[in-house]
């Protein structure tokens, strides 16, 4: 329960470089001059702003918001992969990050290869993914393809080799983006299931979902985010229900009946609350 996440006043902010609509003039005078450059516009908006956020052991933070509100983009953060220009992130405990899974892969080497690459990426060392490989390759599925060039995989095979990869060792701080989609059916029903035992490990848990209903299961605390800024903050059931009537603008419908796979497991949002 050591663990803990704190955000502080943090902002965000990307720049956009556009080439604004040159005026007639300067048309005529970059036909002559073809080595000129062409003027630049720089855009600036903040993805997240002013953002302030305390998630301690224990917490399985849901975070839900529109396309482009800024969802990812604080999971990244959070890792470290976009620093904020003001504010400060402070991160304490061992980051496990399920976010587009397969971004290091090297589609020249065979999937045996991504094995100890995209280990390295995830800050594991050789000897740790050594001990770990035939774990890797036997949850994959892919025992008859593992050492042949990944280029030749399929969407779905890739996926189920990077879940793989990504969810062998237990973390004490899960980031999960959007990873239950990860290959077929039947791979998709093992894959849930290992998350949910991940979650009931982990310390820390943030989820960015678009399902409502993953977040009213997994959660007990859930965030809204608008336009890089959170709206809303309180429990999974009552942010939904914001989340649908004062942001998306859609009817509350009824959650749908939890999946065989994960129905059928010892999870309850209570065991998680009393972790």
């Amino acid at each position: 329960m050591d663990a803990l996440i704190e955000i502080n006043n943090a902002t965000l902010r990307f720049r956009i470089y556009r080439n604004r609509t040159p005026a007639l003039k300067e048309k005529v005078i970059r036909l002559l001059s073809p080595q000129k450059a062409a003027a630049e516009e720089v855009i600036e908006f903040d993805a997240l702003k002013n953002l302030n956020l305390s998630i301690k052991g224990g917490d399985r933070l849901g975070i839900i918001g529109l396309n482009g509100a800024g969802k990812s983009t604080l999971l990244k953060m959070i890792v470290g992969i976009y620093p904020p220009q003001q504010g400060s992130v402070h991160v304490k405990g061992k980051v496990t990050p399920l976010i587009e899974l397969g971004t290091g892969f090297d589609h020249e080497l065979s999937g045996r290869e991504n094995i100890y690459l995209n280990g390295a990426l995830l800050g594991r060392s050789f000897k740790q993914m050594r001990s770990l490989e035939e774990a890797i390759i036997d949850f994959s599925g892919l025992e008859d393809k593992i050492d042949m060039p990944i280029k030749y995989y399929s969407s779905g095979m890739l996926g189920r080799l990077a879940f793989s990869i990504g969810t062998i060792m237990e973390p004490e701080i899960l980031l999960v983006d959007e990873v239950f989609s990860t290959g077929d059916a039947q791979f998709v029903e093992k894959a849930r299931s290992r998350m949910v035992q991940l979650m009931l490990k982990s310390s820390i848990v943030v989820i960015v979902s678009h399902s409502m209903d993953h977040i009213s299961q997994f959660c007990n605390r859930v965030i809204v985010l608008n336009r890089g800024v959170v709206v809303a903050e309180g429990e999974p059931a009552e942010m939904v229900e914001y989340y649908r009537s004062c942001v998306a603008n859609v009817p509350l419908v009824s959650p749908a009946p939890a999946p065989a796979a994960v129905a059928a497991s010892s999870y309850t949002p209570q065991s998680v609350l009393t972790k």
